[in-house]
């Protein structure tokens, strides 16, 4: 592992994702520059240019590593609010070089910033070290399962070096990967969450387990996510808030439950409730740095 001493749960103060005071203090960023997946979920329907639409994995536009930076440089130093900056998609972020590409330059340029990234995990054992060496401090890791059984029912497929596996193969392997990327996360002094999309009739049964194997293996934080009902899983029900309320009451026994989430967009941008238009804002710095060109010529 890459040594990091920067890796302390401090972090957790000024994350507006991991806790419920900071999230209306301080905000984040998330860069849209991972549209590749390795997996497919049963409930994700893979429609990225939506600009009307608030749900992970939607963004306006996916951006090159040099339109990202650029956004940096514009938002970041004009709001000392925003603390954060993440990648979560609106593909898989370890599946995509440019994710590794932009932390490694926003690493550089503002180390003061927390970086973050949302996975399913399949790719984390083999990317842990680059996630250290691009100055990563914080994931999210999407766990939906325990049991091979329930992820089958999740996921339609898994590709993990140019093989394609289905079916329960797929679901022992992805849970593997999953659980082996968390617990070595947990050694190398990330701050962890696990994301978990309530399912009902699907992996009800599951959650609790979920916390609790996340919990012994060092997991800092649970955010239980209502389905979206999308694609294969459109005709399922959403559930309700007491629902969500019951469920986190379960598994907040064997870990801290997030209960401020909003579904974040992959292209959000401010505090969590109060996203703000980063076309707007760009503009309005571009403006600004133009003139203040043309001034000093």
């Amino acid at each position: 592992m890459v040594a990091n001493l920067k890796y302390n749960k401090n972090i957790m103060e000024r994350h507006p994702c991991f806790s419920l005071e900071a999230h209306n203090r301080f905000g984040r960023f998330h860069l849209p520059v991972a549209p590749a997946c390795n997996i497919q979920c049963r409930y994700c329907l893979k429609k990225y240019d939506c600009a009307n639409e608030s749900r992970p994995g939607i963004t306006s536009r996916v951006l090159t590593p040099q339109e990202a930076l650029y956004r940096i440089r514009a938002l970041v130093e004009r709001n000392e609010r925003l603390t954060v900056i993440g990648i979560a998609g609106p593909g898989d972020p370890l599946a995509n070089d440019a994710t590794f590409e932009v932390f490694r330059a926003i690493n550089k340029e503002y180390p003061d910033l927390t970086l973050c990234v949302s996975t399913n995990g399949l790719l984390l054992p083999d990317r842990l070290d680059d996630l250290l060496d691009a100055g990563v401090s914080s994931l999210t890791i999407t766990i939906n399962a325990v049991i091979p059984e329930a992820a089958e029912k999740i996921y339609s497929w898994i590709s993990y070096k140019n093989k394609i596996y289905r079916g329960k193969e797929a679901a022992e392997f992805l849970l593997a990967r999953q659980w082996e990327g968390l617990g070595a996360a947990v050694e190398a002094g990330f701050i962890i969450k696990v994301n978990t999309v309530f399912i009902p009739g699907i992996n009800d049964g599951e959650l609790p387990f979920i916390a609790w194997f996340a919990a012994h293996r060092g997991a800092d934080l649970m955010n239980i996510m209502p389905l979206i009902p999308k694609a294969e899983f459109e005709h399922l029900q959403r559930p309700s808030h007491e629902d969500l309320n019951v469920m986190r009451n379960k598994c907040g026994k064997y870990l801290p439950q997030m209960t401020h989430c909003r579904q974040c967009r992959a292209d959000a941008c401010g505090e969590l409730g109060e996203d703000k238009d980063m076309e707007l804002e760009v503009l309005h710095s571009r403006i600004g740095e133009e003139y203040l060109d043309m001034i000093q010529i």
